[in-house]
């Protein structure tokens, strides 16, 4: 994650310390449908050398490492990292591991992977162009870049990241489908590969597992109310019974380098 702004720097590390075991046990993140959407837009294969960036408590890399040929997962706070390791120890993998770093310089040498892709990562960063820049530059000819990240649509993108920034501080935007091709296209990186899914998840359990700044809570809880018969949030707010659910966008882009 990037850490040239020093405030939102130390806003992701003190959401991401705070959420690391929450949102390593969090049964949404762990979708099965969305972890083989994604392994299939990276097009993994058995001699692939992975690369995860902003992996956070490596859930992907842990997934994907019995697939390919070895994994590394790359992050910025601590928290994570201890995360990620205590998860491949425990799963038994011993092609995995994983660096401390930044997404925007990151500590490998060009053309080093043949597989590079992040998840759930571009909401948070600063300089999304430095990053995919970066991935790029560290896959080697032939291989792919994938980004998998919330992309809601271009006519309910404030809102949904005004409800965002409420519910988590280290929030900064997320990009409409239009403009992550856009992001793609000015790289130079021609998509091939599109998926879309949703990550439902009850209100409640996400305000669990996330820390809003103090009397945002009751302010999400109002919003999400005004919302389950309009969707200008476009997460499909509905009741069941006394719980509001909703689902997150989710977007899946792979061009190969």
């Amino acid at each position: 994650m990037v850490i040239s702004d020093a405030a939102h720097a130390a806003r992701i590390q003190e959401q991401f310390s705070r959420q690391a075991q929450p949102f390593a046990a969090a049964p949404i993140h762990s979708s099965a449908e969305g972890f083989e959407l994604l392994a299939r837009a990276a097009e993994l294969g058995a001699s692939d050398e992975l690369l995860d960036v902003a992996c956070g408590p490596g859930l992907v890399a842990c997934e994907f490492a019995p697939r390919v040929s070895t994994a590394r997962g790359l992050d910025v706070v601590p928290a994570m990292l201890e995360q990620a390791r205590a998860r491949a120890t425990r799963l038994g993998l011993t092609n995995v591991s994983f660096d401390s770093g930044d997404s925007t310089q990151l500590p490998y040498a060009d053309a080093a992977f043949s597989r590079v892709l992040t998840r759930y990562s571009f909401h948070h960063l600063l300089e999304l162009a430095l990053t995919l820049r970066e991935m790029t530059r560290v896959c080697r000819p032939g291989g792919t870049i994938t980004v998998c990240d919330v992309a809601p649509a271009r006519e309910k993108r404030d809102a949904y990241n005004r409800m965002e920034k409420l519910r988590d501080p280290s929030h900064t935007a997320a990009l409409c489908p239009e403009q992550l091709e856009e992001l793609f296209s000015d790289q130079g990186l021609r998509v091939h590969s599109r998926a879309r899914y949703r990550l439902e998840v009850a209100l409640e359990d996400s305000l669990a597992a996330s820390f809003p700044e103090p009397g945002a809570t009751e302010k999400l809880r109002e919003m999400f109310e005004k919302h389950v018969e309009l969707d200008e949030l476009g997460v499909g707010a509905q009741r069941r019974g006394q719980l509001i659910w909703f689902s997150f966008p989710i977007l899946i882009l792979s061009a190969r380098v």
